[in-house]
């Protein structure tokens, strides 16, 4: 009676329900939830301006008294998820209850060992929706509350669809419409609570409490509440087509009296023999068998006998091998059981087996016949195509791919299968020694000087490479038996075209070659050769690999100082100790590159003359890890070619462009843009394809009396040399006598003891040293805690120093203010720029010498505006009278 007297009178509807509203938006808060008004307009969305809010913040008593007070409001709801104390609704809709599945969802829960817990939820706080639907809300304990989820659905009755419905299927007779059954509200949710009422619901019933209440609901754990969705999601009743990868491929039609086998172990063999080791059958309700999970005692896992089109085991759980809420038949769950996937070459193989087994029934196929695989070196494939051709140099070791013992056979017979074939190939790993490249497959190979390279595969060299490491034939109709028979085929050149024009490659990444053991992120060391799974690495060495020590002793310590610092470095003619520790904080950063993301500033050896020194310590790189050197381009657009050629296909971690002119000022955007960016993107030369590199080398420069200009000089690490006496070059009293050969034979020492250093510095506790030096305060802190440890002093306490010295333009600038400010008829006014022409002597001039003209001197003040050369900067003051700028120097005043 209340119900019908309500629904006809809204307002006796609001009378009466106002009071209860505040009580029970009361009840709700003092049991920690968010509690918001409903419109009554039978939307059930929330009656604020946004909600938005509520989801991360409760509403307060006060907003309550606001909302409910006037007894006007006749609807109420809680939004669900963490603020509301993680609770979560379970709504079994009005189809679902009259349909019987809340029924038969209880029966599940007590035939699964179940029935308590979903006792405990059912009776812990329930409504009943107008539509008749139930909302059971729950406690999450121990996770999130996940967000809306769909647990349960049915395809729709042609008697349910609306007139909007019925028009999508005209127009897209394909269309799927849905109902859903079963559904919850998670973090984010809102869902209207009882005594909600009147307009709330657009039939105008009221939302009634059938049991327990916000004090009383269930708290269910993250393997109960699992455990429920598994009920729910049993009683789903959408198709589900099997993906692709579940499923064997389309099926070509057989001649008569064949049978393939999977379709024969269909028909013969139950899934008792088929999942009888993961699962143990629970019961069977009709034609649906539920089954659990060995180890467990309680709930459901997977059905079997559910779908009505055809037998396919279905498993909720994520705990097991097959992929959950994906329908298998028994050959799918046979395959991924038998080979561990479900990929095409895996079918390919189960079938293949179980017609070893018996199974299945064809035509006699011709087999190809075998040969062994050829062991030995890697070439560049094109041996093998042809069968006699076996490399001169076959027993001779290198770092690249080796012959994988059985190669794996591949029917190309359809290209499209081939392709796939090929793939999965790659994704086994079956192809030694191939990796791939944001642009591609690759492989690392040496050149004639052992330097690593790495090689970007064409069509022609995936198409060799396959032919040497993949057995592939065609199936072809046999004259002779009437049947079939397998030719040995190389795979089709647009088929590796077709391959090589992917998006990705199931390769392992190939992130970089190093050539010494460097530390990878987490502090461990990289010391094998090849292939670093971890890091995406490959070791390359350019000299032989000592062993490492288990453990570094300060005594290890310490001889490998007097290597580096007593023996290697000790005649050198650094200006200062900075010199020595910059170069020698640069000849650890190979090692420590990896552990550190980042960009390294440029390493510049400059020094006062000929025969210094400053050509061999760039070579020192070359004997310890491996360089490239190229030439000083005449311009930047050269400069550009020359970086990203090198960084395209050269392993060597040191780079350099050695003999800079003398008296060079290094002032060049593109270096600049390199020593800050951790990925250098351009166009390959002689391609219109981009491609994005690592920036991972270190890049050296070398010349005599170098300074830099504009944004390089920040970006600049010195190391200075000056042997302050007439032909340096005559010197003979050194420590080692030749260093060059005594690299030669000892460059195996150096790099053990740089490593030595570092791994001892990790022991250490790895302490930095905060260091500011812009992009590269890290790697900067990182080095001085290494030279720290290894009581090197130094480090960039010629800084400040080397900026004023020699950076060019701060200088030139420096120069210009200082007279600017010593000038009686300039300093405290403002000036145009015509009168600072007037300092021709110290005016910064253009490349060619000449003054620039007034407009380009203003640019010139405008850009440097704020900037302090020394301690006087240039101010920009705007005549508004004269329309035109006009400039002030200002000398810096401390504690300002």
């Amino acid at each position: 009676m209340t119900d019908r007297t309500n629904a006809e009178n809204p307002d006796a509807d609001q009378a009466a329900g106002g009071i209860g509203m505040r009580d029970t938006a009361r009840e709700l808060h003092d049991a920690g939830l968010c509690v918001l008004p409903v419109k009554a307009d039978g939307s059930k969305a929330p009656d604020v301006r946004s909600w938005t809010p509520y989801k991360v913040a409760r509403s307060t008593p006060e907003e309550h008294d606001r909302w409910f007070s006037d007894g006007r409001r006749t609807g109420i709801g809680i939004v669900t998820g963490a603020v509301s104390g993680n609770v979560e609704l379970i709504e079994f809709e009005g189809r679902a209850v009259e349909e019987g599945l809340l029924d038969e969802v209880g029966e599940l829960a007590v035939n699964s060992g179940l029935g308590e817990l979903w006792q405990a939820v059912t009776t812990g706080w329930a409504d009943r929706s107008p539509s008749l639907g139930v909302h059971f809300k729950v406690i999450v304990e121990g996770r999130p509350a996940a967000g809306n989820t769909r647990l349960a659905s049915r395809p729709a009755r042609e008697d349910e669809y609306t007139d909007q419905e019925r028009q999508r299927l005209a127009e897209k007779p394909n269309s799927k419409i849905v109902r859903v059954l079963v559904e919850t509200r998670g973090e984010g949710g809102f869902v209207v609570i009882a005594p909600s009422h009147g307009r709330t619901h657009p039939s105008g019933r009221p939302y009634v409490r059938i049991s327990g209440g916000p004090s009383t609901m269930a708290v269910v754990g993250p393997e109960d509440l699992d455990a429920i969705y598994a009920l729910c999601r049993a009683v789903d009743a959408m198709p589900r087509e099997e993906k692709a990868k579940t499923a064997p491929r389309a099926k070509r039609p057989l001649p008569e009296g064949t049978l393939r086998p999977g379709d024969h172990f269909e028909n013969k063999v139950d899934w008792p023999d088929i999942i009888g080791d993961e699962f143990d059958p629970i019961f069977t309700r009709g034609s649906t068998t539920y089954w659990r999970r060995k180890g467990k005692d309680r709930g459901i896992s997977a059905t079997t006998g559910y779908a009505k089109d055809r037998d396919r085991l279905y498993v909720f759980t994520t705990s097991t091998v097959f992929e959950a809420e994906v329908p298998y038949d028994k050959f799918a769950a046979h395959t991924l059981l038998t080979q561990g996937s479900t990929a095409g070459a895996a079918f390919k193989q189960a079938a293949i087996e179980l017609r070893r087994e018996g199974f299945g029934v064809e035509a006699p196929r011709r087999r190809l016949t075998l040969v062994s695989s050829r062991a030995g070196a890697f070439s560049d494939g094109t041996s093998a195509l042809d069968p006699d051709a076996v490399p001169d140099d076959a027993a001779a070791p290198t770092p690249g791919p080796r012959a994988a013992g059985e190669r794996p056979q591949l029917d190309i017979t359809n290209e499209a299968e081939a392709i796939e074939g090929i793939l999965d190939i790659m994704a086994a790993e079956q192809l030694p020694g191939l990796y791939k490249r944001s642009s591609g497959p690759c492989w690392v190979y040496e050149d004639d000087q052992g330097n690593p390279l790495v090689k970007q595969l064409g069509t022609d060299n995936l198409r060799a490479y396959l032919a040497e490491y993949v057995l592939t034939y065609a199936v072809v109709p046999d004259q002779l038996t009437q049947g079939m028979k397998e030719v040995r085929e190389l795979v089709m050149p647009k088929t590796c075209g077709t391959i090589l024009g992917r998006r990705d490659w199931p390769l392992l990444p190939l992130r970089g070659i190093i050539t010494a053991p460097v530390v990878r992120p987490d502090s461990t060391i990289v010391q094998a050769l090849g292939y670093d799974r971890v890091t995406g690495l490959y070791m390359h060495p350019r000299v032989p690999l000592r062993r490492l020590q288990v453990e570094v002793t300060e005594e290890s310590v310490e001889r490998a100082k007097k290597v580096i610092l007593g023996q290697m470095l000790a005649d050198f003619p650094f200006v200062a100790d900075s010199d020595r520790a910059q170069y020698l904080g640069a000849l650890l950063s190979p090692i420590i590159r990896h552990y550190i993301p980042g960009p390294t500033p440029l390493l510049v050896i400059t020094s006062t003359s000929q025969g210094s020194g400053k050509t061999l310590l760039m070579d020192a790189f070359g004997y310890i890890y491996g360089l490239a050197v190229t030439q000083w381009p005449e311009n930047d657009a050269e400069m550009r070619k020359a970086v990203t050629a090198k960084l395209w296909d050269c392993g060597d971690p040191v780079i350099a462009m050695d003999n800079l002119p003398n008296g060079h000022v290094i002032r060049s955007p593109i270096l600049s843009s390199l020593a800050t960016s951790a990925t250098w993107s351009d166009r390959l030369l002689g391609s219109t394809s981009s491609v994005s590199i690592p920036n991972d080398r270190l890049w050296v420069l070398t010349g005599n009396n170098l300074s830099t200009g504009g944004d390089n000089a920040r970006r600049t690490l010195w190391v200075r040399l000056d042997p302050n006496c007439p032909n340096p070059d005559q010197r003979d009293d050194f420590t080692v006598g030749d260093l060059r050969q005594w690299l030669d034979e000892n460059a195996s020492t150096v790099v053990a003891a740089l490593v030595t250093m570092v791994r001892g510095w990790l022991a250490d506790g790895a302490k930095t040293v905060t260091t500011r030096m812009g992009d590269y305060s890290r790697w900067a802190s990182t080095v001085a805690g290494i030279l720290d440890y290894l009581d090197v002093p130094g480090w960039l306490a010629n800084r400040d120093t080397a900026t004023a010295t020699m950076d060019d333009e701060t200088q030139e600038w420096a120069a210009f203010l200082t007279a600017w400010y010593s000038t009686p008829e300039l300093n405290g006014r403002t000036v145009t720029t015509k009168e600072l022409l007037g300092l021709r002597d110290v005016v910064p001039r253009l490349q060619n010498g000449d003054l620039p003209s007034t407009k380009q001197l203003g640019h010139w003040l405008k850009a440097r505006q704020g900037r302090y050369f020394e301690d006087l900067k240039i101010s920009l003051v705007y005549d508004t009278h004269r329309k035109q700028n006009l400039w002030r120097v200002e000398k810096y005043e401390s504690g300002r």
